[in-house]
C-alpha cells in the first residue's frame, strides 16, 4: 500500500543512494560492502534491533499517553485502560499491550522542535536535526541513520546484509556520508501473500528446476538483481567476481533462504501475528534476527490523522497492538528478547485539542515511544506530560537522546568521530547521553 501525508507527497518517494540511500539490490550491496566493514562491538547489550517506524507521527493520546481527566476536547472518544505498570493507563484499544506492559518500557517525555514530517522524521531517525528547513514532503538525509550506522559498525553474518527495512525505506533511513553500502536492503514484497519471495533472494522460477549451477544461469540472475544501466562502462559490477560468488552463495545457501522463508512458519504462529502485511513483517523481522541481521525497520505508514482519527483507530489498532505484542511475547519466549531491542514511534506525536475534522495535527513537543528488550528494564513509564498532554513536563528528553540510548546499548560510542568526503569532522550524536532509566 502507497500512503500519503497530509501535503499529498507520496511516502515511495526517494533520493538517489549518495543522498538518501534509496535501498539496494543484493549484489552492488554485497560488493560496496566489502569495501569497508564494522568490527563487532564489544559491551554491548543488545545485538540487535526492530525498529517499528509509525511513519505520519501517531497520537500519543490514542496510544500510550491518555488523558482521561481532561476535557473531551482534549481526551477524545477512547477510554482509558489499566496496565500491569503500576498506575499506567493505555488507550482502550492497546489492551494485548497493556497486558503485557511489564515486558517493555514507555517513554512520555521526548520533545523536539520539528513539526513537519520531513525534519521531524529526519530528527528520530538520525538523531541529528536537519541542517537547513526542511518541508513537510521532503525525503532528505543530512545525517546517517540509525540503520546505516548500525550496519557499519555491527556487521551481518557472511553474506547478508546488515541493515534491512520492511516495506520501504523511510524517507530518512539512508546511509548520506557513509556510503550506498550502509543503505538498507528493501523488501517491499507484503510477506502476507501466498506467492511471497524476497527480491533479489530468491532463485527466479524459470532457474528453479535443476538449472541453477551453470556460469551463464548465474550471470542471468546477477544481471536481473543489478537492475542497472546496460551500458557496460556505466556497470560497476558487469564482471563475474567474487560479488557474484557471495551472491550465488546467499541465493543458493539453504540456512539464507530459511531465514526470508515465512512459509516455514506454522500456520499457528502467522495467525497469532496476525495475517495482515503488517503483521507478517513484524515475524519475518524476528526470522531475520534469528539469522544475526543487526538492524531491522519495519516500516508502517499511514499514522498522519488530521481527519477521522478515531475511526481509524478503532479499525487498525486492534491488529497493530497484537502484532507488536506477540513479537515482544515470541521474542522473550524464544529467549532472544534479551539481546533484541523492539521500539516503535513515530516523528512526533499529535495536538492536545481535536480539531473540526475530527483529527489531530502535528505536535512536537510530546510523543510516545515503545522500548523493550536489550536489558532494558520492563514495566516502566518514563517522564511525563502535563495534565491536557500539551508538552513533557517531566524528565524531559531529546532524540539525541534517544538514539544514544541505542547506540550505546548495542556497543556503539554514539560520541564516536567521523569524517565526510570532504574531510569534515561530525559526531555519531551531537550529545551522547542516553536515557539512564533504560541501561
Amino acid at each position: 500500500m502507497t500512503y500519503r501525508y497530509c501535503d499529498g507527497h507520496s511516502r515511495r518517494s526517494f533520493l538517489q543512494v549518495g543522498l538518501g540511500g534509496a535501498g539496494l539490490g543484493l549484489v552492488p550491496l554485497l560488493r560496496v560492502t566489502a569495501s569497508e566493514g564494522g568490527q563487532q562491538p564489544a559491551k554491548a547489550k543488545a545485538k540487535r534491533c526492530i525498529l517499528i517506524w509509525m511513519d505520519g507521527g501517531p497520537s500519543h493520546y490514542e496510544t500510550f499517553d491518555p488523558k482521561p481527566e481532561a476535557p473531551v476536547e482534549f481526551r477524545g472518544q477512547f477510554d482509558a485502560i489499566p496496565t500491569k505498570t503500576g498506575d499506567a493507563r493505555f488507550s482502550q484499544h492497546m489492551k494485548r499491550l497493556a497486558a503485557t506492559s511489564d515486558k517493555f518500557s514507555v517513554i512520555r517525555s521526548i520533545r523536539h522542535d520539528q513539526g513537519n514530517h520531513g525534519a521531524g522524521n529526519h530528527y528520530m531517525m538520525t538523531g541529528a536535526p536537519p541542517r537547513i528547513p526542511v518541508g513537510c514532503g521532503a525525503f532528505v538525509s543530512f545525517h546517517p541513520s540509525l540503520g546505516s550506522a548500525t550496519a557499519r559498525e555491527c556487521p551481518a553474518p557472511p553474506g547478508l546484509p546488515a541493515y534491512f527495512s520492511l516495506g520501504q525505506m523511510s524517507r530518512s533511513g539512508g546511509p548520506n556520508f557513509l556510503g550506498a553500502q550502509f543503505a538498507p536492503f528493501v523488501v517491499e514484497e507484503n510477506p502476507d501473500n501466498s506467492n511471497f519471495r524476497v527480491r533479489d533472494v530468491a532463485i527466479p522460477r524459470e532457474l528453479s528446476e535443476g538449472r541453477f549451477a551453470g556460469r551463464k544461469d548465474l550471470r542471468q540472475l546477477v544481471d536481473r538483481m543489478v537492475r542497472i544501466n546496460e551500458d557496460a562502462a556505466a556497470d560497476p559490477v558487469r564482471d563475474v567476481d567474487q560479488f557474484y560468488e557471495q551472491g550465488y552463495s546467499l541465493v543458493s545457501s539453504r540456512e539464507a533462504q530459511q531465514a526470508f522463508d515465512i512459509h516455514r512458519e506454522s500456520e499457528k504462529t502467522r495467525e497469532r501475528f496476525g495475517r495482515s502485511s503488517f503483521g507478517q513483517r513484524c515475524l519475518l523481522a524476528r526470522r531475520l534476527v534469528e539469522a544475526g541481521v543487526p538492524f531491522i525497520t519495519v516500516y508502517d505508514g499511514g499514522w498522519d490523522h488530521h481527519e477521522d482519527l478515531f475511526n481509524s483507530f478503532t479499525k487498525r489498532m486492534p491488529g497493530w497492538d497484537n502484532s507488536v505484542a506477540t513479537l515482544i511475547e515470541d521474542l522473550d519466549e524464544r529467549g532472544m528478547l534479551e539481546s533484541t531491542m523492539v521500539i516503535a514511534l513515530g516523528e512526533f506525536g499529535r495536538t492536545p485539542q481535536i480539531n473540526t475534522r475530527g483529527g489531530r495535527d502535528h505536535w512536537a513537543n510530546a510523543m510516545s515511544v515503545l522500548f523493550a528488550g536489550g536489558k532494558s528494564p520492563g514495566g516502566q513509564v518514563i517522564g511525563a506530560t502535563d495534565s491536557k498532554g500539551f508538552a513533557a513536563i517531566d524528565r524531559v528528553l531529546s532524540p539525541e537522546n534517544f538514539v544514544s540510548t541505542i547506540y550505546t546499548k548495542l556497543g556503539m560510542d554514539p560520541n564516536k568521530m567521523y569524517y565526510t568526503h570532504e574531510g569534515r569532522p561530525v559526531h555519531l550524536v551531537s550529545d551522547p547521553t542516553p536515557i539512564r532509566e533504560l541501561m
